[in-house]
């Protein structure tokens, strides 16, 4: 039979998990989980808050967690978030190392996906650089999850991205052709390649990335649509 600890936690997971704040938080409130020493208690708590608009307390909140777990990623990803949105970007970005550097001190990188798991976190800080112009540490971040996954071509991809919105598109084609040189069969870098040479006015390059698709997926969608717009009077820019 169930702890009434763990039937408060249950009840309060299945109402975080559907958005139910209103039904999640005096449950996490509840003396007896408060006062625990449950991590995800806090975690939960700490993202209702940030919900809320609540800044300071989900700070807090997410801190009490790491106090109790400092190598707990979900809620240091939680963290780095909110410093993120408030401005405080070189804390953020300490807040994550210092936890995934606790867990590979442990030697805990052995365990199965775990380098799949970090790698996700580390795409989820560069895409908030990303939505902040921060374009240095986006790739940054978007490089240490290539280095940890195993879908390397889709990272090159991210990384080509933000290369091009920092306007350094040569760097961007050199990412994917890199990538490509692994495999050359790769469609995502392929097609992304293209639609850069494209819009950078490499006309016929980009129409030859596009065929070689063609010759490893005769019915590929998006290449014949992008051949086809190709030819097409009046367009000038095409995106991925």
């Amino acid at each position: 039979m169930k702890s009434f600890s763990q039937q408060l936690i249950d009840e309060a997971r299945v109402a975080f998990i559907e958005g139910d704040y209103k039904t999640a938080e005096p449950l996490l409130n509840q003396p007896t989980l408060i006062n625990s020493r449950n991590t995800e208690v806090f975690q939960m708590l700490a993202t209702i808050y940030y919900d809320q608009g609540k800044f300071n307390k989900a700070i807090k909140t997410f801190k009490r967690a790491l106090e109790i777990d400092p190598g707990y990623t979900d809620a240091a990803v939680g963290l780095s978030i909110i410093l993120n949105d408030i401005g405080r970007y070189d804390d953020a970005k300490k807040v994550f190392e210092d936890a995934k550097a606790l867990l590979d001190s442990k030697k805990q990188s052995t365990e199965p996906n775990v380098n799949e798991k970090f790698a996700s976190k580390h795409a989820e800080l560069a895409d908030l650089y990303l939505q902040h112009k921060r374009y240095s540490e986006s790739i940054e971040q978007y490089t240490k999850a290539q280095q940890l996954s195993e879908k390397k071509a889709d990272y090159a991809v991210r990384i080509a991205e933000c290369y091009v919105q920092a306007g350094q598109k040569d760097k961007a084609i050199k990412e994917l052709k890199a990538i490509l040189q692994t495999d050359p069969k790769l469609i995502t870098p392929r097609l992304k390649l293209g639609l850069i040479l494209y819009n950078g006015h490499h006309i016929a390059e980009a129409v030859d990335q596009w065929e070689n698709i063609l010759r490893y997926d005769a019915k590929n969608q998006e290449a014949l649509r992008y051949l086809k717009m190709a030819q097409a009077a009046g367009v000038t820019t095409l995106s991925l």
